[in-house]
């Protein structure tokens, strides 16, 4: 392969320093960080993914997101871990081309799909590949926090389990604190809403819960823990989509015309614990708006798809083209997208 260059100022280029073979179609890719990204890419929240631009011959390359299950300060250098799908083009490009020492481009790592406390007591569910993030998610919980940890992790067959030999060893260090639950298709079925209920009641005014699978399974759990009597607010799932633009491409902002400031919104952002105060023109997205204001406004498709700025609308009202990395009760409890979001009234208040 030719030696690779960044296609913007936010990207990097990693190389692969180690494949390891999960399952039959499950690969894990460990990344070596050069030093001058070493801040961005080794210092991310429990998980969260990275955008990775793998090349194609209709297209150039497509940019797809691979959740990272490493965990940071716990394993040395950042992994993602692939599972192929039938039609997957970026997850057969990765199992069949990367190996150590090939190098790669990638985005920071980003994503909302974070525990606020580590602390709390959490149950976290997985099916097939979406152990991905989950498992970064249990190794911070049990190395950091003190709250008990609920693993429930649903396979086809004891062969397609993903990090088997790795929670085990996680069981027997934590036999108090972790409680580990296999559903095996080939012994249970299909995981049944009614039978998740009863087992995750008992957890309802208690633990926050975070999902990752394919969507049947996301469906079940979902009306398992409506029926066990979790409150939504303390449901989080992470859902991946097919990136249809290129967020390696460094945004171009336009200038702002004299009418569009005069009509302008006004708006006090806070993020990483800093208020600023911007105006907004009615015509751009507040992600937009921050990135002109020389803010490091987190984003990554700027297509409505990964969630990566999700944000919580304070005060105000917005109108979005695309919500789909959100559900509707992310909406209804006043979730926006940044990279789609403008302002439909006079003043705004958002906390990222």
């Amino acid at each position: 392969m030719p030696e690779l260059s960044p296609h913007s100022t936010r990207s990097a280029i990693l190389t692969v320093a180690e494949v390891i073979d999960e399952t039959r179609d499950a690969r894990s890719i460990v990344f070596q960080i050069p030093d001058e990204h070493a801040e961005k890419f080794r210092s991310y929240q429990p998980g969260q993914f990275l955008t990775l631009r793998i090349p194609s011959e209709q297209t150039g390359s497509v940019a797809r997101c691979y959740s990272l299950s490493s965990a940071s300060g716990i394993d040395d250098l950042p992994k993602v871990t692939v599972k192929r799908t039938v039609e997957g083009y970026g997850s057969n490009w990765i199992c069949d081309n990367l190996a150590a020492g090939t190098e790669i481009e990638a985005l920071p790592p980003s994503g909302v799909f974070t525990p606020e406390n580590l602390h709390a007591p959490l149950l976290l569910l997985a099916a097939g590949s979406g152990v991905t993030p989950v498992m970064s998610i249990l190794k911070a919980a049990l190395a950091e926090g003190t709250g008990p940890v609920t693993f429930f992790y649903a396979n086809r067959s004891e062969a397609d389990v993903i990090f088997a030999d790795e929670l085990r060893e996680l069981l027997a260090r934590h036999p108090g604190r972790l409680t580990l639950v296999h559903w095996l298709e080939t012994l249970h079925g299909l995981p049944d809403a009614k039978a998740l209920a009863t087992q995750f009641k008992p957890m309802a005014t208690t633990h926050s819960a975070y999902m990752c699978g394919p969507g049947p399974f996301m469906d079940a759990v979902h009306t398992a823990l409506k029926k066990a009597g979790f409150d939504h607010h303390r449901v989080h799932s992470e859902v991946y989509n097919s990136l249809a633009g290129d967020p390696f491409e460094d945004v171009e902002l336009e200038e702002v015309s004299s009418e569009e400031a005069a009509e302008a919104a006004q708006v006090e952002v806070e993020l990483d614990g800093e208020v600023h105060s911007l105006s907004w023109p009615r015509s751009r997205t507040l992600v937009d708006v921050m990135l002109a204001a020389g803010l490091d406004a987190p984003y990554s498709c700027k297509e409505g798809e990964c969630g990566s700025c999700a944000a919580t609308l304070v005060d105000g009202t917005v109108e979005m083209e695309c919500d789909g990395a959100l559900d509707p009760d992310d909406i209804a409890d006043g979730y926006i997208l940044g990279c789609q979001a403008k302002p439909t009234c006079d003043k705004l208040k958002v906390e990222f």
